[in-house]
């Protein structure tokens, strides 16, 4: 039995579907049907009664609306609607010139109601109230409609941008959910579409009351000639009788068209609130007691004038006066019962502080100004998350270990065109890009100047100019380094990521890279980590190697070296001495791949023996001594770098670490490298020297 009746109510089911995808394509059918096939009158008496109640139910829907999106299928209610109309107008066109000269009721009783009693069977009377109708149609209702249809469908295609911006904000900031994304961009996209739509299907109603005025100007003419050359009738009887049949059939047909085109201008008109037309109406036009008074005030003064048609005003007087009295005492009513029933405030504890209060930072963050939105917004084809997937996936390739994934939000607070890169929260950089435009960064050895916004590439402080698309070329024959704003923010993401990957080193990313070494070398793993060092030691030694550019890709190497004198020194620093030999090949490579001659920096001999005595005593350098050879280093390396030499100082062994620890605070890109981390297959030649003369 309970399969039965699952049964029937899938039946059911499956009928209510066919209904409902029918619908339509039968509606389209009988519009077809009754322009081409002739009707009795019974049947057009049917058909009328139907468009009447249409249009009513049309018009009650957009009232009980609360927005728009709730009636969306109106644009095609409103084409739909329009050609039963227009059908129905040839249909009875038909039956009036072909059985109109037998009588009203020949056209149907509908057409004869309408053209009899509701106009007195007047012709005169019924022409002109036709006329009224079809101009407050087309001139009032119509118009204002279109109009409104279409500067709503302007404003909603102009908002739509920023509500995408707001949305994608929303779902940034974690205030909604990627449904709820989904769903709200659907709907902007249905607003669109709906104002767009009723912009154009306004114009079937304009188009409507004009057919009214040719149909009926040709019905006229028609039923004139049929009834005096076919049917012998006078001119008074054929005038009379066609006359009135066209202006019923008229007015039958314009009547619901006023109503359609009222709905139409309800639907666009509206403002979006959670209340229907009517509650909207009520609510805000009969709210206000002060306004009641003060027109009762005026309706009474202009009862009191003599002439005036006393009685009518009075009246509305004392009904205006005695709604500003009912709302008053509604009013003070509320107000009452709100002081009988208002509970004393609760006092508010203060919840708990639990671990959902606590918010991590991200390690890696990207804060953009709202102009920049577009260059992170997939939809708008924006660049930039592609380039730093880039970025991030050459970074490992090159250094050795994975960056954190970079969390990009918008900041309505920087100005427009900032961005901000962050490090554990901390702000690591701040520039500002021009999306649209390029830079055009100045390398030293330009021909020509450029049009543009002067600034800095972010990245490595060079002189550049932000120019427009046309000057792109103008700016690569002069010899600049030309560029997109994606690009410029993913170069410096690149600059500080280089500069800042010890501190993106942890021990979560040490641990990792262990593991990629796999079974093969598991054993040698386990010889140096935990046996002969810890994790935390090895993690400062990466540190230490990335401090100075040392990629850390080789940890084969890294972790052999360990193995072999872990077990006879556990200082940090020297132990990352002894592996930066060990990595001397790939050192030497980094800077000067595929040269067997070495053209390099060195210290002056006396400078030499001086900064070991220096070391071998107390282990820090006089400050008179340290500001000379700062001094001494820096001219050294503008004169080694502008005769296009790598930025290498080669030192002995002993030096290194503390010459490359003080020199590097101000000379950044400087590289102090060891006699010992020199392979032997490479020939050594100083052609600069720190501190000669």
């Amino acid at each position: 039995m309970k399969g039965l009746n699952q049964l029937v109510t899938h039946r059911d089911w499956m009928g209510d579907v066919r209904m409902k995808l029918l619908a339509g394509p039968l509606l389209i059918l009988m519009i077809l049907g009754m322009m081409i096939l002739p009707l009795p009158p019974f049947a057009l008496d049917l058909l009328f009664t139907f468009n009447i109640a249409l249009a009513i139910m049309v018009l009650l829907v957009s009232m009980f609306a609360e927005k728009p999106l709730d009636f969306a299928a109106f644009p095609a209610v409103l084409l739909f609607t329009t050609l039963l109309r227009l059908s129905l107008n040839v249909a009875s066109t038909r039956v009036v010139l072909m059985e109109g000269h037998a009588g009203g009721a020949s056209a149907g009783k509908v057409i004869e109601a309408f053209g009899t009693f509701l106009v007195g069977g007047n012709f005169a009377v019924g022409l002109v109230v036709f006329l009224i109708l079809v101009i407050i149609n087309f001139m009032v209702i119509t118009k204002g409609a279109g109009r409104i249809a279409e500067v709503g469908a302007r404003f909603m295609l102009d908002a739509m941008p920023g509500k995408q911006m707001a949305i994608d904000a929303d779902l940034n900031a974690g205030l909604i959910g990627e449904e709820d994304a989904k769903k709200r961009r659907a709907e902007v996209a249905q607003e669109a579409d709906f104002y767009g739509s009723m912009d154009g299907a306004s114009k079937f109603v304009r188009g409507d009351a004009m057919a009214g005025l040719v149909i009926m100007v040709v019905n006229i003419i028609g039923g004139l000639l049929i009834g005096m050359l076919q049917h012998d009738m006078s001119f008074a009887d054929a005038g009379r009788t066609y006359t009135l049949l066209t202006i019923g059939d008229g007015l039958v047909a314009q009547i619901p068209a006023l109503v359609i085109s009222t709905a139409a201008g309800v639907t666009v008109s509206r403002v979006n609130t959670d209340q229907d037309v009517g509650q909207q109406m009520i609510s805000q036009l009969f709210v206000n007691p002060q306004v009641m008074i003060l027109a009762a005030m005026v309706m009474g003064l202009l009862g009191l004038v003599p002439g005036m048609p006393n009685l009518v005003f009075l009246i509305f007087t004392a009904l205006l006066s005695g709604l500003a009295w009912f709302l008053i005492r509604n009013k003070q009513k509320a107000q009452v019962q709100e002081e009988i029933t208002a509970e004393p405030p609760a006092l508010q504890e203060t919840p708990e502080a639990s671990w959902e209060d606590v918010q991590l930072v991200d390690t890696l963050g990207l804060e953009v100004g709202h102009r920049l939105i577009p260059l992170v917004d997939a939809r708008q084809k924006g660049e930039l998350l592609g380039r730093i997937k880039s970025v991030r996936k050459k970074f490992a390739q090159e250094v050795g270990f994975l960056p954190p994934v970079v969390h990009i939000r918008d900041n309505l607070e920087l100005p427009p065109n900032t961005y901000v890169l962050s490090m554990k929260g901390a702000e690591i950089g701040r520039a500002e890009a021009q999306p649209g435009k390029w830079l055009a960064i100045d390398p030293g050895q330009v021909s020509g100047e450029l049009q543009g916004t002067a600034t800095q590439d972010p990245a490595f402080g060079l002189p550049a100019v932000w120019i427009d698309t046309n000057q792109r070329e103008h700016a690569q024959v002069y010899g600049y380094t030309v560029v997109d704003a994606s690009t410029v923010i993913a170069t410096h993401l690149n600059h500080l990521l280089h500069r800042h990957s010890p501190e993106m080193l942890g021990r979560q990313e040490v641990q990792k890279l262990l593991d990629k070494l796999g079974d093969d070398q598991k054993s040698l793993v386990e010889e140096v980590v935990p046996k002969a060092i810890s994790l935390t030691i090895l993690q400062r030694i990466l540190q230490n190697l990335l401090e100075e550019d040392v990629s850390i890709r080789d940890m084969r190497t890294i972790l052999d070296t360990l193995a072999e004198y872990a077990g006879q020194q556990k200082d940090p620093t020297e132990l990352t001495a002894l592996v930066r030999i060990g990595l001397g090949r790939a050192i030497t490579q980094q800077w000067f791949a595929g040269q067997e001659m070495l053209n390099v920096m060195g210290l002056d001999a006396q400078l030499e023996q001086v900064l070991i005595q220096a070391m071998n005593g107390n282990g820090a350098m006089e400050p008179g001594l340290a500001e000379t050879l700062m001094n001494q280093a820096q001219q050294a390396l503008e004169q080694h770098e502008g005769s296009g030499e790598a930025p290498v100082l080669v030192v002995q062994h002993s030096l290194r670490g503390v010459l490359s620890r003080f020199l590097r605070r101000r000379l950044r890109h400087l590289v102090v490298m060891s006699q010992a981390e020199i392979p032997d297959d490479r020939t050594l030649r100083v052609t600069t020297t720190v501190g000669g003369r």
